[in-house]
């Protein structure tokens, strides 16, 4: 069971631990009935009814690496949209730059943000730039906009017994772009192909989930979830957790992204539980599994049938070996200059 630090515990990089936030969640206010679906344990989105129909919002930082984060903000934000079956419109940034930015770094930003928002096909519609002392490297938080006109959305918590959980693309891709780039000292001995690869990895294959997402909506998806932060493995609790099941994976048929596997291996990191945007996790009712796998692949989508939803709680392995959630991703991790292995 995760273990819950003390009010004066120091609290680590990343997340915040899902029994604190769970506290913390419970002790808002009821939100009024035009919001459909409000802050919840595994929901990265928000449904709140409008005359036009349902308009799912959504927003994140970027803060474990400070390179391509525009491109990094747009497409995050943007997934946590599309996994609600929902198109990502409607782009807003607040971006925060250290003292001693210079204009050229905010170009930076700008133009691959610019670039993020051509692969989703959205707009910039506002938000704020400014450089403050208050951060030491650049910062996007960035909110993203959809909207569903005829009304209907997925959840992260849709998933029912007997559902089958497909992976769609495969893990650790983000985890594999970022320590590739901030830890190159320490991967000297990867082979340099692999290593390229890992570098590209945010073009090939990609991290955006929008189309893939989309179509797995209008294929019957009962529930969906991007796994980010804290990778496979705390998307797959996420899941469980917000629908209520006990979620039973295996993991002989996950996809991995093998530069990212070979990333991890070297640094003695779990890559169940690294960044993993680039995936997707999407539920099925048993008779639209087959017909959902065979469509995703005619469209190009590396998918796989990794587990089913069953009575209970919590992720466990085919042998009904529990699965832990991690306790912070291994990225953080290892950015925090922490080398000892995951346990």
């Amino acid at each position: 069971m995760e273990g819950r630090p003390g009010p004066r515990a120091r609290l680590r990089a990343g997340k915040l631990p899902a029994t604190l936030l769970a506290d913390l969640l419970a002790g808002l206010p009821v939100p009024p009935a035009d919001v459909l679906l409000g802050p919840r344990i595994g929901e990265d989105a928000c449904a709140i009814e409008v005359p036009g129909g349902v308009l799912v919002a959504a927003t994140d930082p970027i803060t474990f690496t400070s390179r391509e984060i525009g491109r990094f903000s747009v497409i995050v934000n943007a997934n946590d949209v599309a996994v609600m079956g929902v198109r990502p419109r409607w782009f807003l940034a607040v971006i925060l730059l250290p003292s001693g930015s210079t204009e050229a770094m905010v170009r930076d930003v700008f133009a691959n943000m610019r670039d993020g928002l051509a692969h989703v096909g959205a707009s910039l519609v506002g938000g704020h730039t400014e450089v403050t002392p208050a951060v030491t490297q650049p910062l996007v938080v960035g909110q993203f906009l959809g909207i569903a006109e005829d009304g209907k959305f997925v959840t992260t918590g849709g998933m029912r017994p007997r559902d089958v959980l497909l992976q769609v693309g495969p893990a650790p891709i983000e985890g594999a772009a970022v320590l590739a780039r901030d830890v190159a000292d320490r991967l000297t001995g990867l082979d340099p192909g692999v290593l390229d690869e890992a570098l590209g990895a945010l073009d090939r294959p990609g991290i955006s989930v929008v189309e893939p997402a989309l179509l797995a909506a209008e294929l019957g998806a009962s529930a969906m979830h991007d796994p980010t932060e804290g990778g496979l493995a705390a998307g797959l609790h996420e899941m469980a957790e917000a629908s209520g099941v006990l979620v039973r994976v295996d993991l002989s048929s996950v996809l991995w992204f093998a530069p990212g596997r070979a990333i991890c291996d070297a640094l003695a990191a779990d890559p169940m539980a690294t960044l993993a945007s680039g995936a997707l996790l999407a539920a099925f009712p048993t008779d639209r599994a087959g017909p959902a796998l065979r469509v995703l692949a005619r469209h190009g989508y590396a998918a796989s049938d990794i587990g089913r939803a069953v009575e209970g709680s919590g992720v466990c392995d085919a042998d009904g070996r529990p699965l832990a959630r991690p306790e912070r991703d291994e990225v953080a991790r290892l950015l925090s200059g922490e080398t000892d292995a995951h346990g």
